[in-house]
């Protein structure tokens, strides 16, 4: 990579939010080490290198502890700036009639990949005394997700978990930046078996405008950046002040099967 030139890591980069906020890292000058477990990673790639940035791919699925050593091992020797730890997975139904496995595999890459990787990374750079740890968090994280209960759980723990190291690094040079989307235009909701929900196949936020609000906020070392259109913002500023009970019921008329129309998803 080029030395002259800060990078950043960006895992979940082959599409959607992921890839919009490498994107604005790389038009912002920096070269990119991206993540992915799919096949559109090198398109990714060959795309983000048109911006004139040194890109270079690593293709693992971060749910296998594997796949988290062999990203970890792609940093040997390199200068992470910034690492944003986007990748992360849903699944939508009753809990009670949800796979176990897929419930795990939720765990597995939004909470247990997350800790792994931020602890090499996060000490290299408190070693370093700089540098920039970003989570992708959500706005479910301020609320019981009823038909979503794992999901909407693991975005607590990465928030709660980033508002830790928040306070474990504030006399270091190291920031630590949470950003929560609300629902966005990405393969999310079809991922997650969700097109028959209202929040499935309702409108979503643009990827590209949640990335460039995601990069102005580790930019102005902010903490916490709901982000993505006013309809989201506001949904933000509501979860503060009710109750659990009532964004709980919320929650489930959204997310419940059956209250949606699938004809719309991509």
């Amino acid at each position: 990579m080029n030395d002259n030139r800060p990078l950043a890591l960006v895992t979940g980069a082959s599409s959607g939010i992921g890839y919009e906020l490498a994107k604005q890292f790389a038009e912002h000058g920096y070269d990119l080490l991206i993540n992915a477990e799919d096949e559109r990673l090198d398109e990714a790639a060959r795309h983000l290198r048109e911006t004139g940035a040194e890109v270079r791919a690593v293709r693992a699925d971060l749910r296998d502890p594997a796949g988290v050593d062999h990203l970890v091992a792609s940093t040997t020797g390199l200068h992470v700036d910034v690492a944003a730890l986007n990748a992360g997975v849903g699944r939508g139904g009753a809990f009670v009639d949800t796979d176990l496995a897929d419930d795990l595999s939720v765990i597995d890459l939004n909470v247990a990949s997350t800790v792994r990787l931020a602890k090499p990374l996060l000490r290299e750079m408190v070693e370093r005394d700089e540098g920039n740890l970003v989570f992708t968090s959500s706005v479910a994280a301020m609320m019981p997700g009823p038909f979503q209960a794992v999901y909407n759980a693991s975005k607590s723990f990465v928030q709660s978990f980033a508002e830790a190291l928040q306070n474990e690094v504030k006399d270091t040079g190291v920031a630590v930046t949470a950003f929560l989307p609300g629902p966005t235009d990405t393969d999310f909701f079809r991922r997650a078996g969700m097109g028959d929900t209202k929040v499935g196949s309702g409108e979503k936020d643009d990827p590209a405008q949640v990335a460039a609000q995601a990069f102005d906020a580790v930019m102005k070392g902010r903490k916490k950046a709901v982000t993505g259109s006013l309809r989201t913002k506001a949904q933000g500023i509501a979860d503060k002040v009710l109750p659990d009970s009532a964004k709980a019921a919320a929650h489930r008329r959204m997310a419940e099967p059956g209250t949606g129309d699938d004809s719309g998803q991509r």
